[in-house]
């Protein structure tokens, strides 16, 4: 099996991976426009490079607390089948090749709540958790009705 190529960023004090090849762009986080009714994670809509791309805060999902005051936090923009969001990390640190046999789902299953953690690399002097943009986007709530919104929005209805 070849190597697992990522971006790290971090959240709180730990480090999280997300495919390079679901990665569009890290961007700085911008003007973003509310939508009122949505989960507390959803910080609304920021015009990246003229389109209309969904923020989430993978911060306030993780654990309680906002990124969205810090002044380096970064935007990580993913694409999941046709579908692009952005992901709003305290820090977008670096483009790292995991080796495979680094990888293991062992102690995931203590994670039932986060099942969009697919495996944990356990390297040397760190420990990054793995991240599935996919099942991040279908699994929390809110995201079929903000998918629905920015189609709307993208369509001119």
């Amino acid at each position: 099996m070849a190597d697992f190529k990522a971006i790290v960023v971090r959240c709180g004090n730990e480090e999280y991976a997300i495919p390079v090849e679901q990665t569009v762009s890290i961007e700085q986080l911008e003007k973003v426009n509310p939508i009122p009714h949505l989960p507390d994670y959803l910080l609304g809509l920021m015009k990246i490079r003229g389109e209309l791309v969904p923020i989430l805060d993978f911060q306030q999902i993780l654990y309680g607390t906002s990124a969205k005051d810090d002044p380096e936090a970064k935007v990580v923009v993913v694409q999941t089948e046709g579908f692009f969001f952005g992901l709003l990390v305290l820090e977008a640190k670096e483009i790292l090749d995991i080796p495979s046999d680094k990888l293991t789902t062992q102690g995931l299953m203590a994670y039932s709540r986060t099942p969009y953690f697919s495996s944990v690399a356990n390297l040397e002097d760190r420990v990054i958790t793995l991240v599935d943009p996919a099942i991040l986007s279908e699994t929390l709530t809110g995201m079929q009705e903000i998918t629905e919104y920015v189609g709307l929005q993208e369509t001119g209805i």
